[in-house]
């Protein structure tokens, strides 16, 4: 059972703590929109928002499920990953999320809420990832240092 419990902390990493911050205000986000739809609607969407959504949207959801399958595929084993969306941001399954799935879905969903609970999910992000790169650095070393040294763009 111990093993279990370690392996489920290594693949969620902090996204139980992100997601504690998070999940309250997608939930008032939902009944919000439920309860006043006309007061966070954004207009149809316009068709131009509704363009530029699915034109981000898209990407976010390819890099969210590729990240979520090599956290899946690497985690498992021990494994730094390093290469596909991790070459580009340190937090590439959050990141995609909270700024190209919600807002994005939101808008497409006539709601501007998406983005607010895309602007709290990256605030938690940015809150408590530091402790997940901890315990990488710990568990990587050198091999961290240098991926933190190769990563584009290494605070999103």
């Amino acid at each position: 059972m111990t093993e279990d419990r370690t392996m489920l902390a290594r693949l969620v990493g902090s996204g139980d703590r992100i997601a504690l911050v998070t999940a309250p205000v997608l939930v008032a986000a939902v009944v919000l929109q439920v309860a006043f739809p006309s007061v966070f609607a954004v207009g149809g969407p316009p068709v131009p928002l509704a363009v530029i959504s699915v034109v981000l949207l898209v990407p976010g959801l390819v890099l969210w499920l590729w990240s979520v399958v090599l956290i899946l595929r690497h985690v498992p084993r021990g494994e730094l990953i390093t290469h596909g969306p991790y070459a580009l941001v340190r937090h590439p399954l959050y990141t995609s999320v909270a700024l190209l799935v919600l807002p994005w879905a939101g808008f497409l969903l006539d709601t501007w809420l998406g983005a607010v609970v895309g602007l709290v999910l990256y605030a938690a992000t940015r809150r408590y990832a530091p402790a997940e790169e901890v315990a990488l650095s710990r568990a990587f070393g050198p091999r961290w240092d240098a991926y933190l040294r190769t990563v584009r763009f290494p605070r999103v």
